[in-house]
């Protein structure tokens, strides 16, 4: 049908890197493009970053939030290294794991919650 030029699925709204997988999969066999969703500079960009470079048929950008850090102040030093733009490209980052660390300070600080199936 070709409703779309291009399809953006979010890692964490769509439930993991496996399903954000099959949906670029199913892109690239109708010739689409895949341009994650990435909305801030949360571990969603850390994970779109690596899904991006997994994938054959990613688009040629990335969604990259420019909202300024007290409009989402909780993602403020969350990880290390956060991401930059350096002309014009970010980079995929390269550490153990998906590349980051995360900050112990910003985690003692988090809300910790849980929740269970009845």
């Amino acid at each position: 049908m070709r409703a779309v030029d291009v399809v953006q699925p979010d890692v964490c709204y769509l439930g993991g890197f496996t399903k954000a997988l099959r949906v670029a999969a199913l892109a690239g066999a109708a010739d689409i493009r895949c341009t994650p969703h990435a909305a801030n500079h949360s571990l969603v960009l850390v994970f779109t970053l690596h899904l991006l470079g997994a994938l054959e048929n990613a688009g040629p950008y990335v969604e990259f939030s420019i909202e300024p850090d007290r409009d989402y102040p909780w993602q403020v030093g969350m990880y290390e290294p956060r991401q930059e733009v350096v002309d014009g490209m970010v980079s995929i980052p390269t550490g153990p794991g998906w590349g980051v660390e995360i900050s112990p300070d910003w985690l003692s600080r988090s809300e910790h919650r849980s929740s269970t199936l009845d």
